[in-house]
């Protein structure tokens, strides 16, 4: 196990091993941290949640209680992962083969979520692999993510659909004429090639 300076593990917490915790990151109780699995700095694991064999969390994320991230699930910097959300891993999920035996781990290929930097997941969300969601990008509690997510979407529903566009600080845009402005922080934003981005003074 490689585990960096000023790490806080909960007695009750079970980290492999073979797993890394960054320098600053805390896991709390009764939280599983799985084999090969790669903590940032400055992570938070809250109790109860699962961080699957290989899974990779950037720096400054948090995975809140009784979350599921299964592998090969890949988080970007500053993710934030609701209580309760499962980032699932298997397409075309069965617990037996067709000829009734007992699958096992050679049986199926495991496919993951990825979230980018900043983007959040609400609670009780599901995203079904393989997805992405994009940079700060938001998911409403309760939604299930079929598709992928565009950058500073707010996707609700099931199946998640764009209901709005989000900031950095995860607020609601409120558009004025070509540009997207921020009422919480001012700062603006724009849609270039069909992306929402921030805009760029003088472009």
């Amino acid at each position: 196990m490689t585990i960096h300076a000023e790490t806080r593990i909960a007695p009750s917490a079970d980290v492999s091993p073979t797993a890394t915790v960054g320098q600053g990151s805390a896991v709390w109780h009764l939280a599983q941290v799985r084999e090969n699995a790669e903590l940032g700095a400055n992570c938070v694991i809250g109790r109860g949640a699962y961080i699957g064999t290989g899974v990779v969390l950037g720096d400054n994320c948090k995975v809140q209680n009784y979350a599921l991230v299964y592998e090969p699930a890949v988080l970007g910097n500053g993710v934030f992962i609701g209580p309760a959300v499962v980032l699932t891993n298997d397409t075309y999920p069965r617990a037996i083969n067709p000829d009734g035996s007992l699958k096992s781990a050679h049986d199926w290929e495991p496919v993951g979520v990825t979230i980018l930097e900043g983007a959040a997941i609400g609670a009780r969300a599901v995203c079904i692999a393989p997805v992405t969601i994009g940079r700060w990008a938001t998911v409403a509690a309760g939604a299930v993510v079929t598709k992928d997510v565009p950058d500073h979407a707010l996707v609700a529903g099931v199946p998640a659909r764009r209901i709005a566009w989000v900031g950095r600080a995860g607020v609601p845009l409120e558009q004025h004429g070509t540009l997207w402005r921020c009422p919480d922080s001012g700062a603006s934003y724009e849609i270039v090639n069909d992306v929402m981005r921030e805009a760029v003074p003088g472009d």
